[in-house]
């Protein structure tokens, strides 16, 4: 069924991208250019839909992350998992305590507010700030992809 559907779907982009080709031929450039470029989409979309439909597995993504909710848009920080960026609503944690802090998490995570003390470089009055707001932090476990960001997301100011 998929596999068909699948072959069926890249014969379709394939046999669109000719077409658009043979009828763009006899239009003037700038129609041209915008045409080939729409049928060079389409085909992209055709071969990205059969390849999911040929291999199932790559469409498997977690789209419902229940810790969604600590990366930055509420009241407490998923420390494992956030980005450094969420740690601005806390006045005195960043950059500086934060930085130490994300720098040194664990493979397997945080686990408690007592081990982001351990952290080095933690001056006493940023260890006074993590006091503060222990209480706004949670731990869950390091998933790959919110942690490949934790330092440096991409966005500036």
């Amino acid at each position: 069924g998929f596999r068909l559907f699948a072959l069926f779907a890249l014969v379709a982009g394939a046999s669109a991208y000719t077409t658009g080709i043979a009828a763009s031929r006899t239009r003037s450039s700038a129609i041209r250019m915008s045409e080939e470029a729409a049928s060079r989409r389409q085909v992209l979309a055709s071969a990205a839909l059969g390849a999911v439909a040929l291999f199932p597995s790559l469409a498997r993504a977690e789209i419902d992350y229940d810790g969604v909710k600590y990366l930055g848009g509420g009241d407490k920080v998923d420390v494992n998992n956030a980005n450094i960026r969420a740690f601005t609503q806390f006045p005195g944690m960043y950059p500086n305590a934060a930085s130490k802090i994300l720098k040194a998490v664990p493979d397997s995570g945080y686990k408690s507010a007592g081990e982001l003390y351990n952290a080095p470089g933690l001056s006493s009055a940023e260890k006074d700030v993590i006091k503060k707001y222990e209480s706004k932090f949670v731990f869950l476990d390091p998933k790959p992809e919110y942690v490949i960001d934790r330092l440096n997301n991409g966005l500036y100011r």
